[in-house]
């Protein structure tokens, strides 16, 4: 146990008892004594020129950071201006800060070494993103005038959300959605995808609200610092985001490869807030001013038409005025009036006198005879015509029945089968009557026609026929007187009368008490 707890510990009664002060200037001359010279090649990083004109910058390799300084009159005599990510070699002294307790280089020259490896990594990064199309300016939407939601990816615990929230309290009140990721380091990069992609992810309507806008954000740093916004998951997922995104990644100063694929870049984390929302009170005092300007506009606008009216109307005549011409315009119209139905009324009367003489029965009655005598005439020629085809088809079908049983019996004797000959003869015969059935309805039709357009039917509807002793057709009244003895054919019969006996009939005949039906045809 002695051997790994000593029992006696060697006494610091000796040492000397110094201040933080002492402390820190014993290292400091320590450190320009063994350092006096140096000469350092690495990457400038972040360069500052302060408005004394001395410069600030960070001289760095991939595993570590010097802080260095140049005076203003050495920046001066510079023949190159330094800009971060350039690879130099500087000369000067190795010291320190005791009010931060940092080393630092005081470099009195610095010379150019070619491009630091991460900025051409960089600017070879930024050419193969271009080239696929993912900086375009055509891909790049608008962003809304009024977001009801922003999504913010950036450090939840830093400096930044709570300038951005600040912000966007002063300016216009909104719901903030904050997705919390690291901005610096390895797993910064994962982290900011995530964000972007989750945003995207959420659904309209669903119980997290869906962003109309994201601001990708983080303070200012060195290159190394803000190396994550420069990967290719970052720019991939930027590019690819459905909503309109702003960057405000840095300072002013800093550029990083999401500013080119964003739809927006902003200076500064504060000033992406800015972008974002309007100022809600020059909104309510624009839209008040307009307001006024409205009211102010249309107050004067109908002062101006009431005092147009005003004149116009007393330009304009009294009412009673115009309607005296117009009413003295319809008393003459109404006197007028009825002197013209009048005169109206005779001409149609007039006209009619002249269309009436040929409206009278006489004349209709004239008509009607000689449509009667016509379809005497087309009943006759139809009934002889009938008869004639009757006969002819008579004389055709018994000609071909002889035929027909001559070849039968021709068959009956060539092939001295009864059955089969029985069998045609059968076909036949019910052929021949089949066709006998079709004649004899055809000549059914053709009689029951004929009997509708006979005169015969024209009795059974209540005329009758006017015949002298001679059997002459009697058409008028005077041939009828002079007759002396009269035969009128009715449909069941004939009756013989004396024209001794019989009254004159008035002029106009009457019509018939049956509906469709009329006197006498002759």
């Amino acid at each position: 146990m002695s051997d790994f707890f000593p029992s006696e510990r060697p006494s610091s009664a000796n040492l000397p008892e110094l201040s933080v002060s002492e402390l820190a200037g014993s290292i400091k001359r320590t450190i320009e004594t063994t350092y006096d010279r140096v000469r350092v090649r690495g990457e400038l990083g972040r360069v500052t020129i302060a408005k004394s004109g001395h410069m600030y910058a960070d001289l760095k390799d991939d595993k570590a950071v010097i802080n260095t300084i140049m005076w203003k009159g050495s920046v001066g005599r510079l023949p190159f201006r330094p800009e971060e990510g350039l690879e130099v070699v500087a000369e000067g002294k190795l010291s320190t800060y005791p009010g931060r307790s940092n080393y630092q280089l005081i470099a009195d020259t610095m010379n150019p070494a070619g491009a630091g490896a991460l900025m051409a990594l960089l600017e070879e990064r930024k050419k193969k993103l271009a080239a696929e199309g993912l900086f375009e300016a055509s891909r790049k939407k608008p962003l809304p005038a009024f977001p009801k939601v922003i999504g913010v990816v950036t450090s939840p615990t830093g400096a930044v959300i709570r300038d951005i929230l600040h912000r966007l309290t002063e300016r216009f009140p909104v719901h903030v959605l904050v997705w919390p990721a690291l901005v610096q380091g390895d797993r910064a990069a994962a982290q900011i995808t995530e964000g972007i992609e989750g945003f995207n992810a959420l659904q309209p309507g669903g119980p997290i609200p869906r962003p109309d806008l994201i601001i990708v954000a983080r303070g200012g740093g060195s290159i190394e610092d803000l190396w994550p916004f420069n990967e290719e998951n970052v720019v991939r997922a930027t590019a690819a985001s459905g909503i309109p995104l702003i960057s405000a990644v840095g300072h002013e100063t800093d550029t990083t490869l999401i500013d080119y694929a964003s739809d927006r870049r902003a200076p500064t984390p504060t000033g992406a807030a800015e972008i974002a929302v309007p100022v809600r009170s020059e909104l309510v005092q624009a839209v008040t001013g307009q307001g006024e300007r409205l009211m102010r506009g249309l107050t004067q606008t109908t002062r101006r038409h009431d005092r147009e009216l005003t004149a116009i109307a007393a330009r304009l005549p009294k009412p009673m005025v115009l309607l005296e011409a117009r009413q003295q315009r319809f008393d003459y119209a109404e006197s007028r009036l009825s002197k013209a139905l009048q005169t109206a009324v005779l001409k149609k009367r007039s006209a009619f006198d002249q269309v009436g003489p040929r409206l009278r029965p006489r004349a209709l009655e004239t008509g009607l005879r000689q449509l009667t005598e016509k379809l005497d005439q087309s009943g006759k020629r139809l009934s002889s015509g009938l008869l004639r085809q009757k006969s002819v088809q008579q004389s055709k079908l018994e000609t071909v029945s002889r035929r027909l049983e001559a070849r039968g019996e021709q068959l009956r004797r060539r092939v001295g089968d009864t059955s089969a000959t029985d069998q045609a003869a059968d076909r036949l015969e019910r052929a021949m009557a089949q066709r006998l059935s079709r004649m004899d309805d055809r000549l059914s039709r053709a009689g029951n026609l004929l009997e509708a357009l006979s005169y015969q039917a024209t009795l059974q509807r209540g005329f009758a026929v006017v015949k002298t002793r001679n059997g002459e057709l009697v058409r008028a009244s005077a041939p009828a007187r002079s007759a002396g003895e009269l035969t009128i054919q009715f449909a069941d019969g004939e009756v013989e009368v004396s024209t001794g006996k019989a009254r004159s009939a008035p002029s106009t005949p009457k019509p018939s008490s049956k509906k469709g039906e009329q006197g006498s045809l002759f």
